[in-house]
């Protein structure tokens, strides 16, 4: 991304009714009864959308750990494993003893939800010095997302910029270097990983990517797109949900004309070559993962539609069976959802987080994507859906959910895919 400025989406939900999604839109058949029983979440019944049913739990009531607390445990494998804070990445070069088959007492189903670019402009640093009086506290900007992301069995964000030393110097636009007090805040809304590939990954070097991926671990977030080493480089993200096994792997399509240092191309994935990812895809199935999802920053900034190179790029990649999900970020706007050879391609969230105050409105609208996948026999259909987001510039600069945003929703379902808006129920 090359013309960062002013772009902001945070995604998330402050205070929602009961939701449902909508009938399934996939090849599978279509759900019964019993299984949109199964596929309710639970939000906080709000003033403005009354008709939660009785006995609705609200996100903040304690009833036993939360599914942040029991999700997304980290595979193991039997070789050396990864580095020191890294026991939830499995060596490519390693094989599980279950092979692919499903692990005994895996769970039928799981969920997985997904937001866009996490990008920090100068106006969300000076806002989070605000609220921590001094020290930057990112969780008032983010909070909103939370009653969403931590219901998730596995949620996945987009950290796409280096982090600097907790106290600075931080930079923005052209070469980032941003507050590394974000990661607590994206912990503490309840993400599990991030992927890390994207345009300004290397911005600051080998170094910047080091800060970084300590910082995700000492936060107790997981990572995949760069790495601090070649044998770091070789592993996989394989993460453990709910008894199934679950890779995540993250590209990038270059790094702004930033030469990756010679010798040490494991510093970030970049390239979005099919044979390679796919190759990667099938390694991860080979240590055991059921399911693969495919994190890609790609695409055209500012442009809804995807462009041909991202298109073909989907098509060459999910001609493998291989791939279960793609994930797209960079356009810095919302891009729509399709399905490539019956896989679910979202091509891209919009932003998360960046400058609400500047650009055009697209870049302060976004997605929250929700994915149920559902064990069939020969495999998983993935049923997805989506809250539409808008930030608010404030102030307080705050995330804000805009289910009825019909913008968000027009271009989501713009190639033709009945994508359900997560709905309220009487």
């Amino acid at each position: 991304m090359r013309h960062d400025l002013g772009r902001l989406a945070l995604i998330g939900v402050a205070s929602l009714p009961l939701w449902i999604p909508a009938p399934p839109v996939t090849h599978a058949p279509a759900v019964t009864a019993a299984s949109a029983r199964r596929a309710v979440l639970f939000w906080r019944p709000s003033p403005a959308f009354p008709g939660a049913p009785d006995g609705a739990r609200d996100p903040g009531e304690r009833a036993g750990p939360t599914p942040a607390e029991r999700r997304a445990e980290p595979a193991t494998s039997d070789d050396d494993g990864p580095p020191a804070g890294h026991d939830d990445r499995e060596p490519l070069a390693a094989r599980d003893d279950h092979g692919p088959r499903a692990v005994r007492g895996a769970a039928l189903e799981f969920t997985v939800a997904a937001s866009g670019d996490v990008l920090l402009h100068s106006p969300l640093v000076r806002q989070a010095r605000a609220d921590g009086r001094g020290s930057p506290d990112f969780f008032p900007i983010l909070r909103g997302v939370r009653s969403v992301v931590s219901r998730a069995d596995l949620a996945i964000c987009h950290l796409e910029t280096p982090l600097a030393p907790r106290k600075g110097p931080y930079s923005g636009y052209p070469i980032f270097s941003v507050p590394p007090q974000v990661v607590k805040a994206i912990k503490r809304v309840g993400y599990d990983t991030c992927s890390t590939a994207s345009n300004h990954t290397i911005d600051k070097g080998e170094r910047g990517v080091r800060r970084t991926l300590d910082a995700l671990d000492a936060a107790g977030l997981r990572h995949t797109g760069s790495a601090r080493n070649p044998a770091e480089g070789r592993k996989i993200a394989i993460y453990r949900v709910k008894g199934v096994k679950v890779a995540h792997l993250s590209y990038t399509y270059g790094t702004n004309g930033i030469p990756v240092p010679r010798g040490k191309s494991w510093l970030v994935n970049s390239g979005i070559q099919a044979k390679k990812i796919v190759k990667a895809a099938g390694r991860a199935r080979a240590l055991g993962a059921e399911v693969v999802i495919v994190s890609l920053h790609w695409g055209a900034e500012y442009r809804h539609r995807p462009t041909p190179e991202q298109r073909r790029a989907a098509r060459a990649l999910l001609t493998s069976p291989a791939i279960d999900l793609l994930i797209g970020h960079h356009a810095h706007v919302v891009q729509p959802f399709d399905r490539v050879h019956g896989t679910w391609v979202a091509y891209g969230l919009g932003n998360q987080v960046a400058n609400p105050s500047a650009g055009p409105s697209g870049t302060h609208e976004g997605v929250l994507a929700w994915f149920r996948f559902t064990r069939t026999g020969d495999g998983w259909r993935v049923t997805p859906a989506f809250v539409p987001t808008r930030i608010a510039a404030g102030p307080p600069i705050r995330l804000r959910l805009a289910p009825t945003l019909r913008t968000v929703i027009t271009i989501v379902r713009s190639l033709g895919e009945r994508v359900p808006v997560l709905r309220r129920t009487r």
